[in-house]
């Protein structure tokens, strides 16, 4: 097909179409997506952190479920560039550490993403990603999840405005509802070529059949420092929690590991 984009796109909205519509938000992942690819044919390894300080107790909601306050998560996420506008990702494990000091590891999810820049000016893009996973009860009542995310942004100078729509659903699962749409963005300004500040908005608009319903949805903000450190990428924030958020205030931090060059370094 001449344009593997477009397939991408109306392949995601049929998916979409057929499933039970279901959502459930990935918190295993705090990031706004902007027009980062791997080059074709090379591995990346992004390792996600997060740490939920206050708030409050998820337990009386499900029982069954891991407590969000005072929980630790760690999820590596591996990608492979296909091409110069495809690139694959795998999570694996998603991890967590409960504040009673109990371990999960129990969860799997592929994304396949698309990045698009018009006329081939490389400051401004557009793109799709699809992901789909399976995780533990302790994690979600509904195994089996999925999101498809929309994504456009544009660099000005020293400046980075970004933004995604991510409609997140269920697959299968006992408790089907309808799919929830949340609107993720991030501005950046440049304080040097390896340093940025910014803020991120992660803000839930309510389900796909009832929009802007805000007041009864997740909202969060954060702070952001963007460094890279050498062959290092790292991006770290704070933020806070409020509407139905029951995390107060977040800490996260995404450790980009060169593990293409590592690699090669150690087999020299």
């Amino acid at each position: 097909m001449k344009n593997p984009g477009k397939a991408i796109i109306v392949a995601g909205l049929s998916l979409l179409a057929a499933m039970p519509m279901t959502a459930r938000a990935a918190d295993e992942e705090i990031q706004v997506y902007i027009d980062d690819m791997g080059a074709p044919g090379s591995f990346g390894l992004d390792v996600h952190n997060n740490y939920v300080f206050s708030g409050r107790s998820t337990r009386m909601d499900d029982p069954l479920a891991q407590d969000s306050l005072h929980r630790f998560r760690v999820t590596p996420e591996f990608s492979y560039g296909i091409s110069d506008n495809l690139e694959a990702g795998l999570y694996l494990p998603l991890g967590s550490v409960d504040r009673d000091g109990h371990v999960s590891v129990d969860g799997v999810k592929a994304r396949l993403k698309y990045i698009a820049h018009p006329s081939g000016n490389p400051d401004v893009w557009y793109g799709v990603n699809f992901e789909l996973g399976r995780v533990g009860r302790v994690y979600d009542v509904n195994p089996w999840n999925a999101e498809l995310k929309g994504m456009i942004g544009t660099r000005r100078g020293r400046w980075l405005l970004a933004g995604n729509v991510n409609v997140d659903f269920v697959v299968s699962g006992p408790q089907p509802s309808p799919a929830t749409v949340e609107i993720a963005t991030k501005i950046a300004y440049s304080l040097t070529s390896k340093v940025s500040l910014g803020v991120e908005g992660y803000n839930g608009i309510g389900t796909f059949r009832q929009p802007f319903q805000m007041g009864q949805s997740d909202q969060t903000v954060m702070g952001a420092l963007d460094v890279q450190l050498g062959e290092w990428d790292l991006n770290l924030g704070v933020g806070e929690g409020f509407g139905t958020n029951p995390d107060h205030l977040i800490v996260k931090a995404i450790v980009g590991v060169p593990i293409d060059r590592l690699f090669h370094h150690a087999h020299r």
